[in-house]
């Protein structure tokens, strides 16, 4: 037998070793061994298991234990040892891996890391284990007063048995619990035990994400007959099934990668039936408010009822918490978390959780997709637009598109949920490969919140200077509060000022690294940079003409902060947004504090935009609506209304009906003329007739390439000589305009030069890709980053 092994120590290829026969029969595909590699041990995963019959080039020697594989090169090395008993990785994650790798060029063996958390991959991590006391059986004999045993602890003292009818009682501890609680030593207890009359034994603890939080058990609710009918769908709809991956939900994005990727290793296929067909997706469109996590609820008992396991899918880290306390109020300890602000011990746990099948939902950001549930029957992505669902480190996937995919090869349910769906999405709900479930109406039919647009021009103009606040806004904030409601204030910037100006000279203070100005952090009174993290002083003079009438230029979260404590003294105010939950649980206890009432006005970013669910929460303000939709990439408008819609619906949530007031410069922006009615509708079908004229996805596939080094003419030249060998052997169609820098042309120290590939179908970029990638491979010092179905052009 020869095991095909990716290994952590090399990149982009497969290494072959002989199995020895002592483990053949335990060896399965998915699990971690330790071999050989050149003069050291390294860790490997088995991606599959072959006949060495089966290898033409492997002929069999003699060799110290019977006949062994070799090569022309020489006698294949041994496997030394299995690492765990249980495999990492099913043979349907495998396939799911493989299939990501070849899809997103990237190496199997990045697949396979960013499929584990770093603390199982690493192997530093391990099970916590502390002493555990408990009393021998026949302690509680002793003990009795009339029992014949009873004289065999008359030599004991009262207080010896005293500590062991309290230590029977409660049923035994963790050794240092119960030497703090009775006050006694170790010692005293390791004596009772030399004895005979208790044990004292290492035992694993589960380090817990959920310890020392308020979990409120909660009941399935009445549904409405929209919900009622979303479920059906869900629940009850598999007959229609897809007979093909064309057919199989999976998004354009998804179906052009289901052939065979350039690896070399056979695919792995999934123990099922042949007849076995993958249900379509749905994609669950419901207004915000409408009760979509009601359904998520009600979907998963019904999967958990009939055995199965269930995967929930948040784009942010701050929606976790809200998340987990509502699914682990309706279920318990069969949920786990997994997400990377969580200790690496408490990381390590879940996942083990996991694997053993302790725990059958899963909640988590985008890594959570790759979570290994036994009997997985159904994925949510909640939020499925979200672009933070894309990876943006190699590989750089999608995980809204490997949720689909990992339904086809397993052959569960996937829903995608969203008040604003992605194009992509709505297109393939037009084509048929998704089957859509709408919630038109908010839960207990409330009305959606009335949205008001001020025009900020006309503000500046009656004030003679540019506005942050409009009259009318701080006027119905005064209105809300005098009524004990609560308000929301959003802009999309953080920290207190976007640029530090001189007004003499006209000098930005800009990165050293990146081709971006800092942004003024006033809370520590420093210059940062938010690309490279760059950490500088405030310049007492202008560095340029040595002024030093400094002029703090634009707004963030931070100065808003401030300005709304001096519109409002007696208001009490908090901010969420990168700065301010940089503390662990900070994300869930500043919003628990805003829940809870312990706060009036809350100041975000995009944390607070989407998922949250605040009763009181009356007055939306948006500030700056248009800040992000004059920059250069295609999807601002929809990423824009996208937002818009997602921020009003935090109003109105609650028995008062909600207001909304955005305040912009640009208000007749198509964006923002939807976002007033939440006319996801209208503007959908107006955003792809623009992308269906411009030929973009939808209605194709963009690959971004980026080179980057930090000598600039070294990485001009880098791309255009890639670009001399990929634009002959592209397909008729394909578009691949010359190399030009990025509109970042230069981040973290490194220059960087942008392809933008567009084409029909993925494969028909990817191969030729691969071909100039082996052609003109970049020199050193540039690097090469492929993002497919690129989000982001930026």
């Amino acid at each position: 037998m020869i095991a095909r092994i990716s290994l952590d120590a090399v990149r982009e290829r497969l290494f072959d070793y002989a199995v020895p026969a002592a483990i053949a029969a335990e060896l399965k595909v998915g699990m971690r061994v330790q071999v050989p590699f050149g003069s050291r041990t390294c860790c490997g995963y088995v991606i599959e298991c072959i006949a060495a019959a089966e290898r033409p080039d492997i002929v069999m020697q003699p060799g110290l234990f019977g006949d062994e594989p070799a090569t022309a090169k020489g006698r294949l090395r041994h496997i030394i040892a299995i690492d765990d008993p249980l495999p990492f990785f099913s043979p349907q994650l495998l396939q799911l891996l493989r299939w990501l790798a070849g899809y997103y060029c990237a190496s199997m063996e990045s697949a396979l890391r960013s499929a584990l958390p770093a603390p199982v991959r690493d192997g530093n991590t391990k099970a916590r284990e502390l002493l555990f006391v408990c009393a021998t059986p026949q302690t509680e004999e002793h003990l009795k007063a009339d029992s014949p045993s009873a004289i065999a602890t008359q030599k004991l003292s009262a207080r010896q048995r005293d500590l062991l009818q309290q230590i029977t009682t409660r049923q035994g501890g963790l050794l240092n619990v119960l030497c703090r609680e009775l006050k006694c030593a170790p010692e005293t207890l390791r004596r009772l035990e030399k004895q005979g009359y208790l044990t004292i034994e290492p035992q694993q603890i589960r380090r817990d994400p959920l310890a020392n939080r308020t979990i409120i058990p909660s009941s399935p609710l009445p549904l409405m007959p929209q919900q009622a009918a979303a479920l059906q769908l869900i629940c009850g709809g598999r007959h229609a099934v897809a007979a093909d991956c064309g057919r199989a939900g999976l998004s354009e994005t998804a179906a052009d990668g289901c052939g065979e990727p350039s690896l070399p290793f056979k695919a792995v296929e999934p123990p099922v039936a042949a007849a076995a067909k993958a249900p379509l997706p749905v994609l669950l469109y419901g207004v915000t408010g409408s009760g979509k996590t009601e359904v998520y609820l009600q979907a998963i008992a019904h999967v958990l009822e009939q055995g199965g396991g269930a995967i929930v899918l948040v784009p942010e880290i701050a929606l976790t918490p809200q998340t987990v306390r509502r699914f682990a109020g309706r279920f318990g300890d069969k949920i786990a978390v997994l997400h990377s602000a969580l200790s690496e011990g408490e990381r390590f746990d879940e996942w083990h959780r996991i694997r053993a099948g302790e725990a059958q939902v899963v909640v988590g950001p985008r890594s959570a997709v790759f979570a290994p549930v036994k009997n997985l029957a159904l994925i949510i992505v909640d939020e499925e637009h979200e672009p933070s669902y894309k990876q943006d480190e190699t590989p750089r996937y999608n995980a809204r598109d490997v949720a689909v995919m990992r339904g086809w090869i397993e052959k569960c349910g996937v829903v995608l949920g969203s008040a604003t769906p992605a194009m992509e999405s709505w297109e393939n709900v037009k084509n048929g490969k998704y089957r859509l479930a709408r919630l038109a109406l908010r839960a207990e039919e409330r009305p959606m919140p009335t949205v008001e647009v001020i025009d900020m021009r006309i503000e500046g103009k009656r004030d003679g200077k540019p506005q942050i606040f409009s009259r009318r806004l701080i006027d119905t904030i005064e209105d809300r509060l005098a009524t004990g409601e609560q308000v929301i204030l959003f802009l999309n910037r953080r920290g207190y000022a976007t640029s530090l100006l001189c007004t003499k000279c006209g000098f930005i203070a800009q990165c050293d690294s990146c081709s971006v100005a800092y942004t003024y952090h006033r809370t520590d009174s420093r210059l940062r940079c938010h690309i490279c993290g760059a950490c500088h002083p405030v310049p007492p003079l202008c560095p340029a003409c040595s002024d030093p009438g400094f002029r703090y230029a634009g707004i963030g979260t931070q100065r808003i902060e401030i300005i709304a404590q001096t519109c409002f003294p007696k208001a009490r105010i908090a901010r969420l947004d990168a700065d301010a939950t940089t503390r662990k649980h900070s994300h869930d206890d500043i919003l628990s504090a805003f829940r809870s009432g312990k706060t009036d006005i809350l100041i975000g970013t995009q944390m607070i935009a989407k998922g949250h669910h605040f009763p009181n929460v009356t007055l939306v303000g948006v500030l700056m609506a248009d800040a992000g939709l004059h920059i250069p990439d295609y999807r601002a408008g929809e990423r824009t209304f996208q937002l818009l819609a997602q921020v009003s619906g935090r109003s109105g949530r609650g028995e008062i009906p909600g207001h909304v007031i955005i305040q912009t410069y640009t208000p007749d922006h198509p964006a923002i003329v939807a976002s007033r009615t939440a006319d996801f509708d209208s503007f959908a079908t107006q955003e792809r007739e623009l992308r269906r004229e411009a030929w973009l996805p939808p209605f194709s596939h963009v690959i971004c390439l980026t080179f980057k080094g930090p000598d600039e003419e070294k990485v001009s030249f880098a791309a255009n000589a890639f670009f001399k060998q990929l634009s002959p052997i592209l397909p008729n169609g394909a578009d691949c305009p010359e190399p030009m820098p990025s509109p970042l042309a230069r981040a973290k120290g490194d220059y960087r030069y942008q392809m933008i590939l567009r084409g029909s179908s993925i494969r028909s970029i990817t191969r030729p890709l691969h071909k100039a990638t082996r052609l003109a491979p970049p020199p050193q010092g540039v690097s090469l980053a492929i993002d497919v179905d690129a989000l982001s052009i930026m």
